[in-house]
């Protein structure tokens, strides 16, 4: 796999990172200084990890919603590439599951000590994804977790995945100034599956889940910012997503 550049679309500015780089910290580091379409890619071949740097015109409390859109665009992005009849669906709030198995997820930086009711001077949004075939794995010792080779990703697809997220990212910023943030929220909610039949559902303002019922009553609630803080998808020792 040729992990030596990327083809990203105007806007961008890409920044290669050797194998023991990690996107998300480097892209959080510099994204005061090289601003917003500044675009980190490790090059490696195990993961597919990236991180973009976004510049929010909307308060900090609201504009962490710009999360759901990288997610929608994460999963636009495998499922462009992905064998047919495969499934993308998210685990609340930031866990990719990849035809039933944990391949990765989403993570969201923003300026410490940023006040909730001021724009924010960037935000980060970050993604890493398994690629490496699990084939050699003692069988069943991961059921739970999954890698796009071993789900039938050709190489050359695995490596297009991150310039795929660049274009649906801006797609889906597209979308949210035409029509509201509410029609990104919706795309995201059609990947989350629904706990109970019937149940309704919404992404509040500032990007907490609301969940109602038929029967009425109050929302249930999940809220965002503390569960992007336990990224529970990620094993920090390795690195590297979970094996399940």
């Amino acid at each position: 796999m040729d992990n030596t550049g990327l083809d990203l679309p105007p806007g961008y500015t890409l920044v290669s990172l050797r194998e023991s780089g990690d996107a998300f910290a480097h892209a959080c580091a510099i994204a005061a200084k090289e601003g917003a379409g500044t675009f980190v890619h490790v090059r490696r071949y195990d993961l597919v990890e990236f991180a973009v740097v976004l510049e929010p015109d909307e308060p900090l409390r609201s504009a962490r919603r710009a999360f759901f859109a990288g997610m929608h665009a994460v999963a636009e992005s495998i499922a462009a590439h992905c064998p047919p009849e495969r499934d993308v669906s998210f685990s609340w709030p930031d866990t990719i599951i990849f035809d039933h198995g944990l391949v990765g997820g989403g993570r969201l930086g923003w300026p410490e000590g940023a006040s909730e009711d001021e724009t924010p001077d960037w935000l980060v949004f970050a993604c890493m994804l398994r690629s490496v075939d699990l084939s050699h794995m003692e069988a069943g010792l991961h059921a739970g977790a999954t890698a796009l080779v071993a789900e039938g990703f050709e190489l050359v697809d695995v490596n297009s995945i991150a310039e795929s997220f660049a274009r649906h990212l801006m797609s889906a910023f597209d979308l949210w100034g035409e029509k509201g943030f509410r029609a990104v929220g919706a795309q995201y909610l059609e990947r989350l599956p629904k706990k109970k039949a019937g149940e309704k559902r919404i992404i509040d303002e500032n990007g907490d889940l609301l969940t109602t019922l038929p029967m009425g009553g109050a929302a249930d609630r999940l809220t965002l910012v503390p569960a992007l803080a336990e990224v529970v998808w990620l094993d920090r020792t390795a690195d590297a997503p979970k094996l399940g």
